[in-house]
């Protein structure tokens, strides 16, 4: 529950899961305030416990509200090593000590942007085709899900690389972190043991403001523009990426 939590820490739980439901909605990348709001309250790996259910909460929302946009082809690239990657995470997570988590993931995030950056710079339209990027892409980004729920960053890198429309985007994504999210329920519940009936009684609470954020995202995702809508994706990104590499 909530209770032992000082006010501040209160306003950063209940922000978290906000924004949670503002990431599910379409406004990809912001979900990195997420990830270190609620590190910033229940420690890094410890967080993630928390997190995971409401994060599964959002997938099923936002399958719901953008499932006829979803582009199979890239469900089905993403998933297997996307897989894979948890597997990894599972086992090289486990036991890793909180500073140097904390230290992987933010190396990680600035991989991430300079490569959205390097690749608006060249303003090229030119897809990768080649099997390994998205295998590449699939593994960090189920290694970095298993750790902290951080596989929206390299999501985002393979969506926007492929030049994907705004709701096949957003559907593709929803239905992807969907499966990967059930997933990992069970490794988190029963070898990482960071969901318990506690922690889920504190997603009971935290679930208004993940519905809040939802319906308030969908909302301003309809109002950006299609050209636009890459733009604000590498943003979000970059400021999430800013917050977490600022956090002590």
């Amino acid at each position: 529950m909530l209770h032992g939590f000082s006010t501040i820490d209160i306003i950063f739980i209940f922000s978290g899961a906000f924004i949670i439901g503002l990431a599910k909605a379409g406004l990809r990348g912001i979900d990195m305030l997420n990830v270190t709001l609620m590190a910033l309250v229940f420690g890094s790996k410890l967080s993630t416990g928390i997190v995971l259910p409401l994060l599964c909460a959002g997938d099923i929302a936002a399958v719901i509200y953008y499932n006829r946009h979803a582009q199979w082809n890239h469900f089905w690239k993403l998933l297997p090593w996307m897989a894979l990657g948890i597997l990894i995470g599972v086992f090289w997570g486990k036991d890793m000590n909180e500073i140097v988590f904390r230290k992987i993931m933010a190396v990680i995030i600035l991989i991430t942007v300079i490569s959205m950056l390097v690749m608006e710079l060249r303003r090229s339209m030119k897809v990768p085709s080649h099997p390994l990027f998205a295998a590449s892409t699939g593994i960090v980004a189920g290694i970095t899900t298993m750790l902290g729920n951080l596989a929206g960053a390299f999501s985002n890198l393979y969506f926007l690389a492929m030049r994907v429309a705004k709701n096949n985007f957003i559907g593709t994504a929803a239905w992807l972190f969907l499966v990967i999210n059930l997933f990992k329920l069970p490794f988190q519940v029963i070898y990482w043991k960071n969901i318990n009936t506690g922690t889920l009684k504190t997603d009971l609470i935290l679930l208004p403001a993940v519905a809040i954020g939802f319906f308030l995202g969908v909302i301003i995702v309809k109002r950006i523009h299609e050209e636009r809508y890459r733009k604000v994706v590498i943003a979000l990104t970059l400021i999430g990426a800013a917050v977490i590499f600022l956090k002590k």
